[in-house]
């Protein structure tokens, strides 16, 4: 049996928006569910229409509903839900105006700044009557190369109120790398810092600004925004094609009261990216109606997020998480934005935050759970986290001792929901419930009204045997296209491809018997020696388990007509690989997962290769020491370390 970690009490799941809201299916369908989640679930999925009309109405999203629940459609990614709906995103996540606080923003070196909703409408009607002055309309693109600040919430809320299409990237990414993302979309706004931080380093952006604007030349029109609590850095250059703002002179404009037009709800909201690790990002452009419906439903009825919630989610603006934690706001919850490193200075800095801003849901990637694990493996509950209600995790699967250690070290009495999905839906297909317990290493259930299941290679369902990720029925937050993909071509290739009509998404997973999912990774980087697919997480999960080592990534090397894995580790300062301690890790592994899984060799290189949004990136490790050539450096946040695993002794025998 699996362990149980945690069950939400009868008090808990009475007081949850799920509970009202199987209370409002049950009266308006006539239809009782018992409080049970698989009987919720197996109705929204063979009733997805009517659960997203029905949730509609009972979340009181703002717009005007159409009057049928859904338009047809033979092929998966053409089917409309709520045809005819016309709403407005941002008069949505505006859904107050009082003194009451909506965002607080705070840097690693302690800098704190909070605004009340009443500020929130302010400034964004400042921006909306800054946007039209400057001729921007629906449809057009506005970037920003910004931290996770206040001021790039108030710009996406103020872009979405008048139709225009957002996209952002941290500061983190490279000039070279911005250029490959927004020169795709042709922006005509670009909204940049002057600097940020991170672990103590100040580090100026606004000196690559003269090359942006070489080589994206759309952008006509630049707003630069100086760091929350610090000076703008000096800027004097001037450019003949383009118009430079300052953030601090638009908001002394006198606003006007925003007139929020309703748009249709297949309209585009938002174009994120893909990863860019095996060529040119992909520009995955989201429809405004099916982001904030199921947002609003995740955030409801999976998180139990309610009205005067604090919610603190960990992630940059380069991160599809970033766009999750906006969207808290249309429940009427107020959002806390940390910009730098979550462990500047102190281990637990995070933890000090969650307990000093009394926050309600606290968001995180698996790595920063797992590390302050090893970095503080004796927390044993230091910080009393009265309002804390919920954890999320993701990014990377959970490992068994990820969540030990949160039970164990964190808090006691918290749901701790580990969620799963992505960038391409910019929400998840499997995440937490109040009404079933929390059982340890699974992510709880899937989505509601998400029909999501496991197949082998032939599209036959698996039960306790490892397959791939897919979904099985339409929802609304499939991505509207692909920019500049003519006939749909990349988009039907990217998702399409490998089963008819079905959403296949790339990940190697498992679902139990309990219901419960394991994520063992991106398909794309399964292991497969002797011909047999193995998940990469299984390995993770016992290599984590060792002191002596800090982090690892494990890959498979082409290998006398076969496939051997190479497991690579970074070794923890004072320790080294010797014989014993190898010899250890392969009887570990063998004994906890199976003989197969043992690596062939284990290497100790200096640094792993990570995606912006911290994600380690097997196959670029792959194609280095096969030396294949890779489709996209610059979509890596350290492409030297590659470097590392170029021309290794080991790999030759």
């Amino acid at each position: 049996m699996t362990k149980k970690l945690w069950q939400a009490s009868s008090y808990i799941i009475k007081k949850s928006n799920l509970y009202d809201f199987e209370n409002y299916l049950s009266k308006k369908f006539k239809k009782k569910f018992n409080h049970n989640y698989k009987n919720l679930l197996d109705w929204s999925i063979k009733n997805s229409p009517d659960f997203w009309s029905a949730f509609w109405d009972f979340s009181k999203i703002s717009g005007v509903k159409g009057k049928k629940k859904i338009k047809k459609s033979k092929i998966f990614f053409k089917n409309l839900f709520l045809p005819g709906t016309k709403l407005n995103f941002g008069e949505n996540l505006l859904s107050k105006n009082n003194s009451e606080k909506a965002l607080t923003f705070i840097s690693e070196n302690g800098f704190r700044e909070e605004k009340s909703w009443k500020q929130l409408n302010l400034n964004t009607s400042k921006l909306v009557k800054f946007f039209k002055n400057i001729k921007i309309e629906k449809g057009d693109r506005i970037a920003a190369y910004m931290p996770n600040c206040i001021e790039t919430v108030e710009a996406f809320i103020a872009s979405s109120s008048i139709g225009a299409i957002w996209s952002s990237c941290s500061p983190d990414f490279g000039t070279n790398g911005l250029v490959e993302r927004f020169s795709q979309i042709s922006p005509k706004v670009l909204f940049i810092t002057d600097h940020y931080f991170y672990n103590g380093k100040k580090i100026n952006i606004i000196k690559r600004l003269p090359k942006i604007l070489k080589l994206i030349p759309t952008i006509k029109n630049i707003i630069i925004v100086n760091y929350p609590g610090k000076k703008l850095l000096r800027f004097n250059q001037k450019f003949k094609s383009q118009k430079i703002f300052k953030w601090n002179e638009i908001m002394k404009n006198y606003p006007k009261k925003i007139k929020f037009d309703n748009f249709d709800f297949e309209s585009e909201l938002a174009i994120l990216y893909s990863s860019g690790t095996t060529g040119k990002p992909k520009c995955i452009c989201h429809r405004t109606g099916g982001v904030l419906i199921q947002h609003k439903k995740e955030h409801q009825l999976h998180c139990d997020i309610k009205e005067g919630d604090n919610v603190l989610y960990f992630t940059t603006c380069g991160w599809m998480m970033w766009n999750w934690l906006v969207s808290v706001l249309a429940s009427k919850a107020s959002i806390v934005l940390f910009d730098g490193f979550p462990m500047y200075k102190r281990n637990d800095l995070l933890l000090r935050i969650v307990k000093k801003e009394n926050i309600t849901l606290f968001g995180v990637s698996a790595k920063y759970i797992d590390t302050l694990r090893k970095c503080e493996p004796n927390l044993k509950f230091k910080f009393k986290l009265n309002k804390l209600k919920t954890i999320c995790s993701t990014g990377s699967p959970l490992s068994n001792d990820g969540f030990k250690y949160v039970y164990q070290n964190i808090k006691k009495n918290v749901h701790l929901a580990s969620i799963s999905g992505g960038t391409d839906i910019v929400s998840c297909f499997v995440l937490g419930n109040l009404y079933q317990s929390v059982k340890l290493g699974e992510i709880q259930n899937k989505g509601l009204a998400l029909d999501v299941d496991i197949f082998d290679d032939k599209g036959n369902s698996l039960r306790n045997t490892k397959g791939e990720l897919v979904c099985k029925n339409p929802f609304p937050s499939m991505p509207l296209k692909f920019w500049n993909d003519k006939n749909d071509i990349k988009f039907k290739n990217a998702y399409f491809s490998r089963f008819k009509n079905i959403w296949h998404h790339g990940d190697y997973a498992e679902v139990k018997k309990t219901g419960g999912f394991i994520i063992h990774g991106r398909s794309d980087t399964t292991l497969n020696p002797g011909g047999v697919r193995l998940g990469t997480a299984e390995i993770y999960s016992e290599v984590e388990k060792f002191d002596e080592i800090k982090e690892s990534i494990v890959v498979g090397q082409s290998w006398d007509n076969d496939v051997r894995i190479i497991l690579f580790v970074v070794m923890n300062n004072n320790f080294e690989l010797t014989a014993n301690l190898a010899l250890k890790i392969k009887l570990r592994i063998k004994n906890n997962t199976s003989p197969r899984h043992v690596p062939s060799k284990i290497i100790v290189v200096k640094d792993i290769p990570r995606t912006k949004s911290g994600k380690i990136v097997e196959l670029a490790v792959k194609n280095t020491i096969e030396g294949t050539k890779l489709g996209n450096k610059e979509a890596l946040l350290n492409p030297k370390v590659l470097d590392y695993f170029k021309n290794l002794k080991e790999l030759n025998y």
